[in-house]
């Protein structure tokens, strides 16, 4: 266990180098830059000249993102070029709101498709027709337009749930909940329809299986059957969708967070890419990928809690 966690780590190395250089590229196609945003259309060119000397936008590009490396390798993401702020402070109070978004909305997800898949993969049609239903329509439904119609219905005509906004856990936890649910619910729907096929799908495969028939022939209660041997046996691709559907929301929480105006990295991303803070643009990326090796790490080590034999490969 100890050694794949150490691979993982080592790879996870080269895979931030590399996305960090596709960003800072990717980011320079951009028009415009930090020097243009902070003078507006009043200042003049000179103006506008000593910004980017005092930014070290003048510098080419190469020399630029060096120095942001430079940075990055001592253990620091640099300074915003908007408000002069540490780029790892500002991230750092943001990810919480990401956090609690993007992982409410899987586990809700997973919980919820879990269950579904079950019940349909037990020969209930109605809750079979239901999955697909949902599946469909959480597929081609787009998460914003669901999470515009959440707040039309819930905030504006039943007045339940607050349409924007949020409060921390440490300031109410009442509030924090009903600050997340509208947008928890817009973001896991996508994630609800995936699972619950997979669920359904890896179910009927394993309770056709012989050890499945000789438990019945002994007697174990279907309860048990289901939850401690089936789903056991089922849990791996369950998983592995899991791991995929935290990666999609979290992609997804750019967009979530903008409609529903939560202060999390998604809607920061935004803010600096409109803005050129290239510092913050970096920043948000590096987060996101280190987000993104976390999960499959911790989805590599569930293969090896649920399944002996991947233990032991």
């Amino acid at each position: 266990m100890l050694r794949m966690i150490g691979r993982r780590i080592l790879v996870s190395v080269p895979l931030l180098l590399v996305v960090s250089v596709i960003v800072f590229w990717l980011q320079a196609l951009i028009p415009g830059d930090a020097a243009l945003q902070i003078g507006g259309l009043e200042a003049t060119p000179a103006q506008t000249a000593q910004l980017r000397l005092r930014l070290g936008l003048d510098q080419p590009l190469w020399a630029q993102y060096w120095h942001w490396l430079d940075q990055a390798v001592h253990g620091s993401l640099g300074t915003s070029l908007i408000n002069q702020q540490n780029v790892t402070g500002e991230l750092n109070g943001r990810l919480p709101v990401t956090l609690s978004l993007v992982v409410g909305a899987t586990l809700v997800a997973t919980v919820i498709g879990v269950l579904l898949g079950i019940a349909s993969s037990m020969g209930w049609p109605v809750i079979g027709r239901v999955v697909d239903v949902i599946s469909i329509g959480g597929l081609a439904v787009p998460s914003f337009w669901l999470g515009l119609l959440l707040i039309s219905l819930f905030s504006v005509q039943l007045g339940w749930l607050p349409s924007t906004g949020y409060v921390s856990f440490a300031n109410s936890p009442s509030d924090w909940l009903e600050s997340l649910v509208l947008p928890v619910a817009a973001l896991g729907l996508a994630g609800v329809t995936v699972i619950a096929k997979q669920t359904r799908e890896a179910m009927l495969d394993v309770l056709q299986r012989d050890f499945i028939r000789n438990l019945r022939a002994n007697g174990i209660p279907e309860r048990s059957i289901i939850f401690r041997h089936a789903l056991r046996s089922a849990a791996i691709p369950v998983v592995t969708i899991s791991g995929l559907v935290f990666v999609g929301a979290l992609g997804g929480s750019v967009v979530i967070e903008n409609v529903f105006g939560l202060p999390g990295l998604g809607s920061l991303a935004v803010t600096a890419t409109s803005s050129k803070d290239i510092p913050i643009i970096l920043g948000v990326a590096m987060y996101f990928t280190l987000l993104v090796i976390a999960v499959n790490l911790l989805t590599d080590i569930a293969y090896r809690l649920i399944n002996a034999k991947v233990r032991h490969s």
